[in-house]
């Protein structure tokens, strides 16, 4: 069971884009294409979920292509902005691009934290930040064309790819779904993704869903002569801030709170679009 505290700090979004606006009344073609120009993360996946709700057709080369632009955004986040979060030394972005050799066993993932491989020093300053419990959330559905639009709390996270990973389960028994089981569950998915083994784009019942760097993306719409008539999104970061979700869950179990140990965890979670932390407890 998670242990609550009382954080002194939330989080808040600026103001968003209307996608509905920019995309409702286009043509297809047009819709598709704008989506990706407007937003400057994850334009794979964003183009692809917006061809599959609009019925157009994906190119062959989608699953490299994803996963070439998935690994690409966690070698950045690894290398460079994790380790400035966390005040650590950053890693070689080269070395991240390398293929990942990461155990497949608990005793492997042991024996990795008290080395000197290359993830070993970001891994284990994590374990002595965040004690166990601290900084998690309870398991939630993972997302799925059924239940993303659904308005229920998701693990709409990179980890939830891996949740049942030998070493995932480790870590969460013995420390939760906190900052470490995060950010092993992005390595690996880089490895996957270095593998070319990543979920493919699909569509159900009208509803499209594609990896991102973040987790699913989904989008349903109704296209009427050739043209958008209505249109929903959902990105990982809208079911991170949901109400009971990851963020609040986490951010209720977040101690020591100061603001260097909230920002941190924010880095962790990695929204795709800015929040901003600010004075006052959570609602959780």
């Amino acid at each position: 069971m998670l242990k609550r505290v009382h954080t002194p700090f939330r989080t808040e979004a600026g103001p968003q884009i209307a996608v509905q606006k920019l995309v409702l009344g286009k043509p297809v073609e047009e819709a598709a294409a704008l989506l990706p120009r407007v937003f400057n993360l994850c334009r794979t996946a964003q183009s692809a979920c917006a061809r599959l709700a609009f019925g157009l057709p994906l190119p062959d080369t989608i699953q490299a292509d994803l996963a070439r632009d998935i690994a690409r955004e966690h070698c950045l986040h690894l290398a460079i902005l994790l380790p400035s979060a966390l005040n650590t030394t950053p890693l070689d972005p080269a070395q991240t691009m390398q293929p990942v050799r990461f155990p497949d066993t608990v005793d492997g993932f042991e024996a990795l934290l008290k080395g000197h491989t290359l993830f070993a020093p970001l891994l284990r300053h994590l374990t002595q930040t965040f004690g166990p419990g601290e900084a998690s959330a309870c398991a939630l559905p993972l997302p799925s064309a059924q239940n993303v639009f659904s308005g229920r709390p998701l693990e709409n996270s990179v980890a939830a790819r891996h949740e049942m990973h030998p070493v995932m389960q480790h870590i969460a028994a013995r420390a939760g779904r906190g900052p470490l089981w995060r950010v092993v569950g992005r390595i690996l998915d880089l490895k996957a993704c270095q593998a070319g083994v990543i979920p493919a784009p699909s569509i159900e019942n009208g509803v499209a869903v594609v990896p991102a760097a973040r987790g699913l993306y989904a989008i349903r719409a109704t296209i009427l002569d050739g043209c958008v008539s209505t249109f929903e999104r959902r990105t990982p970061t809208d079911h991170l801030q949901a109400s009971g979700g990851v963020l609040q869950q986490s951010m209720a179990t977040l101690a020591p709170a100061d603001r260097a140990s909230a920002t941190a965890l924010l880095s962790i979670l990695d929204p795709c679009y800015p929040l901003t932390l600010k004075e006052g407890p959570t609602d959780a």
